[in-house]
């Protein structure tokens, strides 16, 4: 059996139906914190169990008869983050999986200046001391992101944001595709993955441009100060320390952490990965 953790979620959610393309239901568990928020899923044969990273007595109940356990990635940060990651390997290890897969994410580092990339890296520094076989989905950044960071640059013609570097946007969906594959077609990937991310890495100059074409209007691409640009967040309702954060997204940008690309992903799924333009295209 192949269980996912976090199955409701924006990642979770679709990796469990690209499985269920792929395998049938029974084969296939998912762990959730609301069980009834995964009713389809129960009623089309899944196994659906409640489990919550903080509570290892339900994670011995999930992931039981597991052959393979995907972790997706907790919304926590810093030490109680990795805590919760460390929890959950340990349980689906401790359960007799054979192997536990962790969504990574291609930038961890402990050196990294946005907030999540650490606690990524010293998760996957947990897996290697298992002693179960691992895997590690170095995926590329999420390019839901893009569209958040648009803000009003269709009706102004200014897309004002901070400086930046390229960053490989990459779709929940081809990743959630190349993750199915590699629970199900025998690529047993050891460690680290390589970038799992589209095939081009794209600036917010990129964005401004494609941004032109979709929409017959001319967009400028503005370089904000990033105190002007966190003060600007935070007066349209964003709690500060989110806005800091995500100024932390640009600072890591600026240093190259997220301009990695691979072919690994579109050999997976074999196809083209949905382009920066794709997702622009959906938004406007």
């Amino acid at each position: 059996m192949i269980v996912i953790t976090g199955a409701t979620g924006q990642l979770g959610s679709r990796i469990v139906q690209h499985l269920l393309a792929r395998v049938p239901a029974d084969q296939v568990g998912v762990s959730v914190r609301d069980v009834d928020r995964a009713a389809d899923l129960a009623a089309r044969g899944v196994r659906v169990r409640r489990a919550d990273f903080a509570d290892p007595a339900t994670l011995a109940d999930a992931f039981e008869d597991a052959t393979q356990v995907l972790l997706v990635s907790s919304d926590r940060l810093g030490e109680e983050g990795v805590r919760l990651h460390r929890a959950a390997a340990d349980a689906a290890r401790d359960a007799g999986a054979d192997r536990v897969l962790y969504t990574s994410h291609q930038g961890a580092s402990a050196s990294s200046v946005f907030a999540p990339m650490p606690d990524h890296a010293a998760t996957e520094e947990h897996l290697r001391t298992l002693g179960v076989a691992t895997t590690s989905l170095r995926n590329g950044f999420y390019a839901s992101t893009v569209p958040r960071m648009l803000g009003g640059a269709l009706e102004t013609g200014e897309l004002r944001v901070p400086a930046d570097g390229p960053v490989s946007w990459t779709t929940h969906d081809d990743l959630a595709e190349a993750t199915a594959a590699i629970l199900t077609d025998g690529t047993e990937l050891d460690g680290p993955t390589p970038p799992l991310t589209a095939p081009d890495a794209h600036d917010f100059s990129d964005v401004a441009r494609v941004l032109s074409e979709l929409s017959g209007r001319s967009v400028r691409r503005v370089v904000v100060d990033d105190e002007e640009w966190v003060q600007g967040l935070v007066g349209r309702g964003v709690p500060g320390e989110q806005a800091e954060m995500l100024l932390q997204l640009f600072w890591a940008s600026r240093r190259g952490e997220f301009a990695a690309t691979d072919p690994a992903l579109e050999k997976l799924v074999g196809r083209p990965a949905a382009s920066i333009r794709d997702v622009l295209a959906a938004a406007v």
